[in-house]
């Protein structure tokens, strides 16, 4: 189905900065979306959390919470009146350029446990409640992470101290990684730490790098998800079989083509062979063929010409016999 913007409508207009359309479409929520709309509707205007909820459906605590996280996102930059603790009212003003990165705030040494051989902490409620008081970073983390995850468990304030205090992850970066998990249902600490340590290992520590990190990611899953489709898999590929997928995705293979490898593995052995398809997938690329229709054009072409040829032709055309070389070396 195709869209096309009914422009005759048009009145008013505003807009909305280029990096909510690239790169947060997936990871906000729909309140936090409705807000920034509304705010960025309101431009120059002081808003406060009851207008932006009666206006939007969201709640004001919601509203509240989208605020925080469009301003960690440094989407918006804010204008408090009142205390600095005052949220409400507040005016929110739109970034003009490209947001920049965040740097970490110094803070007053609190009390911390040091890190456990494994670089992981185990903080007390108290100790977690003292870093809290002396830093502003972490309380707005923990408060935004929890519009993202609901309810912190304490081996979930654990790990954003960690992934902040030792990692030296950004704010930033750290609420793009844990809205990406949201978005695929895996928020298990472990998880979150472990593409954490990767990142901080390779530098990603910028919106950009995190976003592009993110695409990287989204991208092999979605690959990952077309192979197990096309093989009828009910679980997830073990070690060895990501390996495979992962030299596919490497070398190019279109999921079209695997599916047509995965086919021609069954008729043959009636079972599923991951090695088994490669082999057949190396034979073809080395025979020049990138697309299922491709080797379907040659696999005609040669039942086509054995046909039409005497059959003493066959066996000694050396044509034919590279035909059927390419298109029947299903390798043991």
């Amino acid at each position: 189905m195709e869209f096309k913007v009914n422009c005759g409508i048009w009145g008013a207009m505003f807009g909305v900065p280029s990096i909510v359309a690239d790169n947060f479409l997936k990871l906000a929520s729909g309140e936090q979306i409705k807000v920034l709309l509304y705010l960025l509707r309101c431009s120059g205007k002081i808003c406060s959390s009851e207008e932006i909820s009666a206006n939007t459906g969201v709640t004001a605590q919601e509203a509240e919470d989208a605020v925080l996280f469009w301003q960690q996102a440094n989407v918006l930059s804010p204008q408090t009146t009142g205390s600095p603790q005052s949220v409400s009212p507040i005016m929110m003003q739109p970034q003009q350029s490209q947001p920049q990165p965040v740097q970490p705030q110094a803070e007053t040494a609190a009390p911390k446990a040091e890190p456990a051989p494994d670089h992981k902490l185990n903080l007390s409620g108290s100790e977690i409640a003292d870093i809290m008081s002396d830093s502003q970073d972490i309380k707005e983390l923990f408060k935004i992470t929890e519009t993202i995850l609901g309810p912190l468990k304490n081996s979930q304030m654990n790990s954003i101290i960690w992934m902040y205090d030792h990692l030296g992850l950004k704010k930033e970066v750290i609420i793009t990684l844990l809205s990406y998990c949201a978005s695929i249902e895996k928020t298990n600490t472990a998880y979150v730490e472990k593409i954490a340590s990767v990142w901080a290992e390779n530098d990603i520590n910028t919106m950009a790098a995190a976003q592009d990190e993110i695409q990287k990611l989204s991208a092999s899953r979605d690959y990952i998800s077309g192979i197990m489709r096309a093989f009828e898999m009910t679980r997830r590929p073990t070690a060895k079989q990501a390996e495979f997928i992962e030299q596919w995705r490497n070398a190019g293979f279109n999921v079209e083509l695997i599916h047509y490898a995965y086919e021609k593995t069954i008729e043959q052995i009636n079972k599923l062979s991951f090695d088994y398809i490669n082999k057949i997938l190396l034979s073809w690329r080395d025979s020049g063929f990138s697309t299922a229709q491709e080797v379907k054009n040659a696999e005609s072409d040669f039942r086509k010409k054995k046909k039409n040829a005497p059959a003493k032709s066959v066996q000694t055309d050396p044509d034919i016999e590279e035909y059927e070389s390419v298109i029947n070396q299903l390798l043991y």
